[in-house]
């Protein structure tokens, strides 16, 4: 499957806006801040589409995003874990996070989230992020960014590691870069499970 047209619709600051809108087979993408998530998006779409940034905690709101004329939607949600940021900004972030699971899953909209991790880090936020996905059964793929920092050699040591400290099998967790790493497998997950 490929990305041919994509569309920015809009951002949300509130999970109850979001809410109010019917969008259907989304795909999320969650994660630390900075770990990629912007940038990965553009990779499968081939369109510099979501805003990147080298600071930490750019993204602060839900964006949203149309595959090929209402195929398929994307969803980018700000990053977890920004150092800087205050309480009050990550109580924020957390707010309007699992107010937008909450009202994917009650909409059914939601097919999968796509949970990156810094292939180079061992974050227990992330296995947070595993425990409550687990918890509330939501469908997930674990994507390990920052691949091309790194070596064949080191890359599967790290896959190795990254795999232990998440409790999860090493075939759970696809290897991804802005290069183009990772890109065919991440679309042919997004065509599965939407039956395409």
């Amino acid at each position: 499957m490929k990305i041919i047209k994509t569309k920015f619709i809009t951002s949300f600051a509130d999970a109850k806006e979001y809410a109010k809108f019917d969008y259907k087979n989304e795909f999320c993408f969650c994660g630390r801040s900075n770990v990629g998530k912007s940038t990965l998006i553009n990779t499968l779409t081939n369109q510099k589409i979501a805003k990147t940034s080298q600071t930490p905690g750019r993204t602060r709101l839900i964006n949203i995003f149309d595959c090929n004329d209402g195929q398929f939607t994307l969803v980018d949600l700000p990053g977890y874990g920004y150092a800087k940021a205050s309480k009050t900004q990550n109580e924020a972030f957390k707010t309007l996070a699992e107010g937008y699971f909450s009202a994917a899953t009650s909409k059914n909209a939601l097919r999968k989230v796509f949970i990156l991790c810094d292939i180079r880090v061992k974050s227990p936020l992330d296995s947070q992020m595993l425990d409550y996905l687990y918890y509330f059964q939501l469908p997930f793929s674990i994507l390990a960014t920052k691949c091309d920092k790194l070596s064949k050699s080191q890359l599967h040591r790290h896959v190795m590691d990254l795999a232990a400290f998440l409790n999860v099998g090493k075939d759970n967790i696809i290897t991804v870069s802005d290069k183009g790493m990772g890109k065919d497998k991440t679309l042919q997950m997004i065509s599965e499970a939407i039956n395409l």
